[in-house]
């Protein structure tokens, strides 16, 4: 069977965009399928889902730093820049079939990479592979690129009233 690769994006204010990758990566995954994990933003921070993710060996990286403050531009956007790259060689590695590329929305949106430098991935990926893209504020031009985007919008959040994260919901 032919496969014909899926420009994916997951954006918008609401809460779900990385868990909705997460669940497209276990399906692919049980269907047999190559799949990887770029974390672009969180970093030495392990979450829940993580876990599950290592019990099922689905691969995942996490490159970058945790949150963007004006301390840390300089070396967040090195950053960004190394898991640009990581990304670019793992897609022409030709080994996967599903790449999620999760928060690099935010990358572009905070000025750590240049809306052109993600679309250059969707240019040079094998044309059976899927790529996931997730993060707030997806540049438009990524979006019009995009077979299927799907925006979370934020109704109601239960930290609105006071309640903090909770284990197995947020992380």
């Amino acid at each position: 069977m032919d496969r014909r690769g899926l420009i994916i994006v997951h954006t918008g204010d609401g809460k779900g965009k990385t868990t909705a990758a997460i669940g497209l990566a276990v399906r692919a995954f049980g269907a047999g399928m190559k799949v990887l994990i770029l974390q672009f933003i969180k970093g030495a921070r392990h979450s829940n889902e993580l876990t599950a993710l290592e019990i099922l060996g689905v691969e995942v990286r996490q490159l970058g730093l945790g949150f963007i403050t004006p301390e840390n531009f300089v070396e967040q956007k090195k950053s960004a820049r190394t898991a640009l790259e990581s990304a670019r060689t793992e897609i022409l590695s030709g080994t996967w079939d599903l790449i999620v590329l999760d928060e690099i929305n935010y990358a572009v949106k905070f000025g750590l990479l240049d809306a052109q430098e993600i679309l250059e991935l969707i240019k040079i990926r094998p044309p059976q592979m899927h790529l996931v893209f997730t993060g707030r504020d997806a540049p438009i031009e990524l979006i019009d690129a995009a077979d299927l985007v799907t925006e979370m919008k934020l109704v109601k959040h239960p930290f609105k009233q006071g309640i903090k994260a909770q284990a197995g919901i947020e992380f």
